[in-house]
């Protein structure tokens, strides 16, 4: 993943740990981007028994360099909007 990326996602998560992302599933490649300050997933995995969750948080927490354990949905859980928050 792009250092560029990283710093931007790092920047994006607020002083309270928490962090908005747009996620779309079953993309044909996973990635992240950082668009006027909102944060784009894209991942693999269907919208499917909490599968494109987890996917989101894993990209999330590799992005950020913390475990995955570290990164938790708090809200939108069957959304594509949704608000992470990351402990560090």
């Amino acid at each position: 993943m792009d250092e560029a990326v990283r710093a931007a996602v790092r920047a994006a998560v607020s002083a309270d740990g928490m962090l908005a992302v747009r996620a779309t599933p079953k993309a044909a490649a996973e990635r992240i981007a950082v668009t006027d300050g909102q944060v784009r997933v894209w991942v693999t995995a269907p919208p499917d028994k909490g599968k494109a969750n987890k996917a989101v948080i894993a990209l999330v927490a590799e992005a950020l360099g913390v475990p995955k354990s570290a990164v938790t949905l708090v809200r939108g859980e069957a959304a594509r909007e949704k608000m992470l928050r990351v402990e560090r």
